[in-house]
């Protein structure tokens, strides 16, 4: 006879130094993380489902597909209503898979999942996710391969709640990477027309604004790398008044972030979530910055998380 499992299957953890994080068998979510103690991320128990879909990895498409419908060489495709309330497939098909351990070490775990062959999906994929902790803080590697015998479109995103230590939500500041925001209608939050610039506009927060009194569903796209980042990263951040807190880094394919402000985090009320994807909302229909894999061919992208 087995233990019970949690909810969210076994834990897994990594620690480098002072710094440690906890990743879930089911989903292959970020549950934690931490240095000296000092929480950069919300976290949850492991025997409840991740609220919000806090840590969550977005894989084959991130955020909604408008009815759950779209069309792969002309052939109409319909994916299950996850988020039956507006009408929407929401977030992928792995948020709540069982992932299974390719590596672990005392400071990096890789897990692996398959999204097989279904209703509206029919090509299958190989991903992995990989975190690996070190002097800098958090590194997440994203692999995806086209096991199947016809090109397909994808996207991937993540759904980390970054959080600056102890400090509440409403006195950080946010600052965003982006240049663009994606209107959408209010009931499906589904694109209503293209992206558009952010000057003088109220949710542009590419200079730091602080977040009391601010609440985002809102996806910004144009987030590019600083003229002078010799990495040439995407650069999020989410900081208390003293400067403290963490930023979010990717590969600049993540073009796009979700912004999202949850008002019932358990144990915290209001928590950020800081999206980082490769595309925007609905994008199996609009085409934008899909991914399109060939049969056999691999695709890797990388984000990270680093305390402030």
């Amino acid at each position: 006879m087995h233990d019970p499992l949690p909810a969210t299957g076994r834990q897994f953890e990594i620690s480098s130094g002072t710094a440690k994080a906890v990743i879930t068998e089911f989903g292959a979510a970020l549950r934690a993380f931490t240095v000296d103690g000092v929480p950069h991320t919300e976290t949850f128990d492991a025997d409840r489902l991740p609220p919000s879909a806090a840590g969550g990895v977005l894989v084959p498409w991130p955020n909604r597909v408008a009815d759950g419908r779209w069309a792969l060489d002309g052939e109409p495709q319909q994916l299950a209503l996850t988020e039956p309330d507006r009408s929407n497939a929401i977030h992928g098909l792995l948020r709540h898979e069982p992932w299974a351990i390719v590596e672990h070490t005392d400071s990096a775990v890789v897990l692996q999942a398959t999204v097989s062959p279904r209703p509206g999906w029919p090509v299958p994929l190989l991903t992995s996710i990989g975190y690996a902790l070190d002097g800098d803080g958090l590194t997440v590697t994203h692999t995806v391969e086209n096991l199947g015998g016809r090109a397909v479109p994808f996207g991937v995103g993540v759904h980390p709640y970054p959080r600056a230590g102890n400090v509440e939500t409403d006195e950080c500041t946010l600052r965003l990477a982006a240049s663009t925001v994606l209107p959408v209608d209010a009931d499906r939050l589904l694109p209503v027309r293209p992206p558009r610039a952010l000057e003088g506009d109220e949710v542009d927060f590419r200079t730091g604004r602080r977040l009391a009194g601010v609440w985002l569903d809102t996806a910004f796209g144009g987030s590019v790398s600083a003229p002078d980042d010799p990495a040439g990263l995407v650069r999020h951040s989410l900081t208390g008044p003293d400067g403290h807190g963490v930023q979010l880094w990717a590969d600049p394919v993540f073009k796009w972030v979700q912004v999202y402000t949850a008002e019932d985090f358990p144990e915290r009320g209001r928590a950020i979530a800081i999206e980082p994807m490769t595309c925007p909302p609905d994008a199996l229909n609009s085409g934008t910055d899909l991914i399109t894999l060939q049969p056999g061919e691999a695709w890797t992208a990388h984000w990270g998380l680093k305390p402030l």
